[in-house]
């Protein structure tokens, strides 16, 4: 399905890349699509990766076998 650009900032924009790129205009915005999937890509993973260090330091510490008290966490979030 063809894609049909009626803004001009995103067309001077494409022309600009595809200059400098030398490459066609069709050929700069595949790029400039590859490009900001990969960037989105790269940082969903970086976001996954912090998460992992969290859960990581999370995990290594100790158990302490207590129980949970319910009446001190409903007092800490100001419920009957």
């Amino acid at each position: 399905m063809p894609l049909n650009i009626r803004s001009e900032e995103v067309n001077r924009l494409a022309d600009k890349l595809a200059s400098l790129a030398r490459v066609s205009k069709t050929e700069a915005v595949r790029i400039a699509l590859a490009n900001e999937l990969e960037r989105r890509d790269a940082s969903l993973t970086a976001f996954i990766a912090g998460i992992k260090l969290i859960q990581d330091r999370i995990a290594a510490c100790p158990e302490t076998g207590l129980e949970a008290d319910k009446a001190f966490f409903d007092d800490l979030n100001g419920e009957p």
